[in-house]
């Protein structure tokens, strides 16, 4: 399984103005995109405008077609589901603006980890949070996001060596026999995890 084909597991190199843009401002537009398109978006139109813009971006920045791809397709269908019901509540237009706002909002946000490398974007998160430390435990914060966006494409990893293996041996899928694999080394990989951060005094 081609890893470029991980959700957040994947930083593409180059140099164009996206990716040169300092991390702390890509993060800045990221919280203003999602805050006005989720108080102005409320139709089909204005959600096209911002998707056609993100796609614009996409472009600049010279993501390949299939790691675009590989950023979208995990979260179609929570969107369809909730497509569907905003069209049964508020009407297909009001649906459409809704979902299209949210996917939109997602591919920037997938943007940004594709054009910063996860280095930047924790010194640009510390930096950040470092006005509220006094109110917020900042490094146990940024320790944890950097975690969580590390072992993201771990877990799919394992996620496709288990499919694999099951498909190398002739066995039919099965969501125990897929579950169950991956749920033990996802523990033992966390319990390796907590061993290696309490020797190094995190717990501290």
């Amino acid at each position: 399984m081609n890893r470029q084909l991980l959700p957040l597991g994947v930083y593409v190199p180059g140099d164009t103005a996206i990716h040169r843009l300092a991390a702390k401002w890509k993060f800045l537009i990221l919280l203003a995109f999602i805050l006005l398109t989720a108080i102005w978006v409320q139709s089909a139109l204005p959600a096209l405008a911002v998707l056609t813009g993100v796609v614009v971006l996409y472009l600049l920045a010279r993501i390949p077609a299939r790691i675009a791809w590989s950023q979208l397709w995990p979260v179609l269908p929570v969107l369809l589901l909730l497509g569907t019901f905003q069209w049964w509540q508020q009407g297909i237009d009001r649906a459409l603006g809704i979902t299209g706002s949210l996917l939109a909002a997602l591919m920037l946000a997938a943007l940004l980890t594709l054009t910063t490398k996860l280095e930047a974007m924790m010194d640009a998160l510390e930096q950040m949070l470092r006005p509220f430390s006094r109110w917020l435990p900042v490094e146990r914060i940024v320790l944890a996001v950097s975690l969580t966006l590390r072992l993201i494409p771990l877990m799919f990893g394992t996620v496709f060596e288990v499919l694999d293996a099951r498909k190398a041996r002739g066995a039919a899928f099965s969501i125990r026999a897929l579950g169950t694999p991956v749920f033990v080394r996802a523990i033992r990989r966390a319990q390796a995890i907590a061993d290696a951060l309490l020797a190094r005094g995190a717990a501290d």
